[in-house]
């Protein structure tokens, strides 16, 4: 009880402290999204423009492009602040990464499991000549981003006991028709790889159908180990 005359001290908890601290690293990265988001959305309307012109092979147009692929990756990462920690965010981009990035390499080296391709230098320079250093920020954009819609398709439902299995499910299926609508503008408008499908074998614009398969295999490969980092465990309203 505090004396006559004397205001009362509020000693906080380490724990309350600890929340603030997260809170505000939270609303930190937060206010950095929307202007990480409009560089993004300049630098998309920037390559729409060079496409459209036929230049967007040039040296402005690649640069745009590569600026492109960060800040997609970056705008997703931030999104996830609202409900998630620092760490949470850090651990998922790695998990993402690395992951990616070795079943990318694989099926450069072997075409295992997409199928025989060839990836082009229009996808980056690649790491140890294998791996195209765009490639892993475009599943970090795909899987953040397709698991995110799949939670808002999934939320009439959240209650329900297999919610969390329906979303990945979802999530993996969101990265196979995003995968069938990629493959017609990267191999013939963009060129970023070359299918090298024997001719007898059932294509989609060159590309095997088991690449598809390969998709909704990897995207779940992912999932599953990303997904302890991806889960508030603290939820907030």
């Amino acid at each position: 009880m505090a004396e006559s005359g004397k205001p009362a001290v509020e000693i906080a908890s380490p724990s309350s402290a600890s929340e603030r601290g997260r809170g505000g690293t939270r609303s930190l990265l937060d206010q950095w999204h929307k202007p990480v988001f409009n560089v993004c959305l300049v630098c998309w309307v920037g390559n729409l423009a060079l496409s459209a012109l036929g230049i967007d092979h040039c040296t402005i147009g690649r640069w745009l492009e590569g600026l492109f692929f960060v800040f997609a990756a970056l705008s997703s990462l931030l999104a996830l602040s609202r409900r998630l920690s620092l760490q949470n965010i850090v651990a998922t981009a790695a998990l993402i990464t690395l992951i990616s990035g070795a079943v990318i390499s694989l099926v450069a080296l072997s075409g295992i499991p997409f199928g025989p391709v060839h990836y082009s230098t229009y996808l980056g320079e690649k790491i140890f000549n294998v791996l195209p250093w765009s490639v892993p920020l475009v599943w970090i954009f795909l899987i953040v981003n397709g698991r995110g819609i799949a939670r808002l398709m999934m939320r009439p439902w959240r209650k329900t006991n297999y919610y969390g299995f329906w979303v990945m499910g979802l999530t993996c299926l969101l990265a196979v028709v995003f995968d069938l609508g990629l493959e017609p503008f990267a191999v013939y408008v963009k060129d970023y790889w070359i299918w090298q499908t024997p001719r007898p074998v059932p294509a989609w614009y060159t590309a095997p159908w088991v690449n598809f398969l390969g998709w909704f295999v990897t995207t779940l490969g992912i999932l599953i180990f990303a997904m302890p980092w991806l889960i508030n465990k603290q939820p907030v309203k």
